[in-house]
This record gives structure tokens, sequence and C-alpha cells, in this order.
């Protein structure tokens, strides 16, 4: 009978984290036929290994691709739950998801058991506490200067302009961030970390257009309106109409209230709750401002928005 120096093929199943299987199957070292044995069998060994790992490779394939099915299915679920405002009934649930009822039963009872859904009574369902758990780790994670600085330093490009990122505090804007270079046409008339007042500049005025009456009529007592310069809004009444404007237009402009000799322009930047969290305006000298960069800051302020989860349609 022909001898083999190794009769068998090597396969190595190695269990991996993710409790897949991946088979090593070397089927030239391994197997050294003998020169003097009769060449069908080596033949015949050869094909019984390269079958072995024919068959490795369909598991794995058959797996993963299983796994991929049971996450399309699940995210379908939850999807259903996400877009119902009250508890839903497994009937409806493979309803609308198209799934069978004792698949989506099987699936919906891993996800009670993760928390990410909630059995309510028997055979309904509503959205789990994991998930909100999730949201709070996402949302506490984006941060607005970081989601801004790209934005930022394209719309400078575009425009050659100083761009401003700002929030509010208290009665006063702070300068949180800027993308500018020699060439923005001005010196930088505030630092990162300056203040101004919110009357007299156009990203505050943002934050007093999403204020009610009552709290404009506080901040107007508060300060009193002091002006900087002979265009700075210095009255209720010229105040109001401002903020009128601000709100019809969507955005909101200095006209050298601050600083004689410079102009803005600023857009609103709303989070995922579609709170407004920051203004980003540009800045330049009063006579290179153009209309036509409007659009522009409002689209990269819509986009900075979208990075912090914001969909249209959702204000507060």
């Amino acid at each position: 009978m022909p001898k083999f120096a190794s009769s068998t093929a090597r396969v190595n199943v190695n269990s991996s984290a993710n409790g897949s299987s991946e088979a090593d199957v070397n089927t030239t070292s391994s197997i050294r036929p003998n020169p003097n044995s009769n060449p069908s069998m080596n033949t015949s060994a050869s094909e019984s290994a390269r079958s072995i790992k024919s068959a490795m490779t369909t598991h794995n394939h058959e797996s993963g691709s299983m796994a991929i099915q049971v996450i399309d299915r699940a995210t379908r679920l939850l999807d259903a739950l996400a877009s119902a405002s009250e508890p839903v009934s497994l009937k409806a649930l493979s309803a609308t998801t198209g799934l069978h009822p004792s698949t989506a039963h099987r699936i919906l009872n891993d996800l009670v058991i993760a928390r990410y859904v909630d059995r309510v009574e028997n055979g309904v369902y509503q959205l789990g506490m994991r998930l909100l758990e999730l949201g709070s780790l996402v949302r506490g994670r984006l941060n607005v200067r970081e989601a801004a600085l790209d934005a930022m330093q394209a719309l400078h490009k575009l425009t050659g302009q100083t761009v401003n990122l700002s929030i509010q505090q208290g009665d006063e804007i702070v300068y949180v961030d800027r993308a500018w270079s020699e060439r923005s046409g001005m010196q930088v008339v505030r630092a990162i970390g300056g203040r101004a007042p919110l009357h007299l500049t156009s990203t505050g005025k943002l934050f007093l257009s999403a204020a009610d009456a009552r709290q404009v009529r506080a901040y107007v007592t508060r300060t009193g309106l002091a002006g900087n310069t002979r265009n700075s809004l210095t009255s209720f009444e010229g105040l109001d109409r401002e903020l009128a404007l601000v709100r019809r237009l969507g955005y909101a402009r200095d006209n050298e209230e601050l600083e004689m000799g410079v102009r803005c322009i600023a857009s609103g930047i709303r989070d995922d709750t579609g709170r407004l969290v920051a203004g980003l305006s540009i800045s330049a000298p009063a006579e290179r401002m153009q209309d036509g960069w409007v659009q522009q800051l409002v689209e990269t302020a819509r986009t900075i928005s979208g990075g912090l989860g914001f969909e249209p349609g959702r204000s507060k």
C-alpha cells in the first residue's frame, strides 16, 4: 500500500473573540506525497483537503450572512417602534416589518434581554432605556467646536474673510474659535475667549431672536442697551424691529454696531434637540461684505448642525 509522509491534511480551527471560526488548511507542506506512491492517492488527499477548506469557507460565509440578516431584522423592528408614539403589538410589528411573527418574537425577546426594547405587556413592545443611555453617550461626545472646524476653514477659504464660532454666556457672546488668515483684510477685533454684548453682534441677535418677549425685555432692563458706535441699537423698539427681521430672514447682521468699519453676518447652529447652541459668523471690512456670502454661510451652519444631529423641522 502506498505510504504518505503525512497522511492527513492539517486543519487548525481557531475561535475568534466574536465567536466565528477561522480555518487554516495547509495542503502544500502538510501533505508530502511519497515519490514512489500511487499518484491517484496523492490527488485524492489534496482534493480532500481542498474540500475541507471549501466547506469551512462556505460555513464562515453563511454564518456572516446570517448575522447581517439578524441585524437587519432587528433594525427594522427598532425603526418600527421608533416611528410609533405608543407601544406596538407583535402583530402590528410583524405587519410593518414584513417579518414572520415567530421571527419577530424571537428577535424581540433578545432585544428585551439587552434592554433595547421593553415588553409593556404580553405581546406589546416599546423602545427600551438602553437606547436612551447610548443616545446620551453619543450626544455627550458631540462637540460643536470639533463639528465646526473643517466647515469653518472651508468657508474661510471660499470667502477669504474671518469666520467666527460663538456661543452665549449670560448677556454676552463668547468667541470660542475662528478661521482667518492674513489675507482676511482686517485685524482680528475680538480674540478667542473675548466677549461682546448680545444686542451689538450678529450672533447675539440670533440668541435674542430665539428668546421670548419677556426674556428680551429683561435683557434690556439688565443691560440698558449700551452702545459702542453710532449704529448701535440702543432702544427696545429698535431692537425689537431688528429681532423680528432676524426671525423672518433666518440670519442676522451687525452693521458696524460693535466696531466701526466691521460688518458681520451670522447663522445659527442647532443641536439634535433643535436648540440654538452657537452662531457661525463672517466678519469683514464694511466695504467688502457681500450679500452673496449669506447663502454660503447658512448652508455651512446647516452642515455643522447636521453633524450635531439636527434635523430640519426641529427647533426649540
